[in-house]
């Protein structure tokens, strides 16, 4: 049976609120408080959430993150939310799992961690909550911080884009791609290079 990958578990409030990176992302401006018409929320109840683009955020840079490495789960707490009655669901191959009413994210993280653990599992834990890293920490779980993972995503996204500017410096032309010696042949086969 092939090995799984590591899960990666993501404490994703915590990064949110712990690294400029997506803390800047919050609409302090939306929400119940910033409608006319409450009545609209009801009929759209994710169109106006506060943290809606810096969720969005947070598991794009996951899921470009754990590519190839992890299984990544990113854990939200529902407690606090416009719509605590969010359904759990997957983005970018991300697994997103709000709590449910009465459950804090904490619960549901050590809960899959204790099920990975069960399995045999690595369980990569990403936060900076020293209560939930006591809880769930010790082996097979690795703790990492929040900042340390917006850091990782940051260093990621900068030699993306330098691998991009690269690519876009290439020359595109396939003469220009083929070696000396295959061009050298296509050149006599067309005649040309003759004096």
């Amino acid at each position: 049976m092939p090995r799984r990958q590591p899960l990666l578990v993501v404490d994703g409030y915590n990064v949110i609120y712990g690294t400029d990176r997506y803390r800047d992302r919050i609409d302090e401006h939306a929400g119940a408080g910033a409608l006319a018409d409450v009545a609209s929320l009801s009929r759209d109840p994710y169109g106006h959430d506060p943290h809606h683009f810096a969720r969005e955020a947070l598991v794009a840079d996951v899921a470009a993150y754990a590519q190839g490495s992890y299984e990544p789960v990113v854990v939200f707490d529902a407690a606090n939310n416009l719509s605590p009655e969010r359904p759990d669901r997957s983005q970018a191959g991300v697994k997103v799992v709000f709590s449910q009413r009465g459950e804090s994210a904490d619960t549901v993280m050590e809960r899959l961690a204790a099920k990975a653990r069960a399995a045999g599992r690595e369980v990569v834990l990403v936060t900076s909550d020293n209560a939930i890293r006591s809880t769930v920490g010790g082996v097979p779980v690795t703790c990492i911080s929040s900042q340390l993972l917006a850091s990782d995503i940051a260093t990621v996204e900068r030699d993306a884009g330098v691998a991009r500017e690269e690519r876009t410096h290439a020359r595109l032309t396939l003469a220009d791609r083929l070696d000396p010696a295959t061009r050298a042949k296509i050149d006599a086969l067309l005649g040309r290079g003759r004096g």
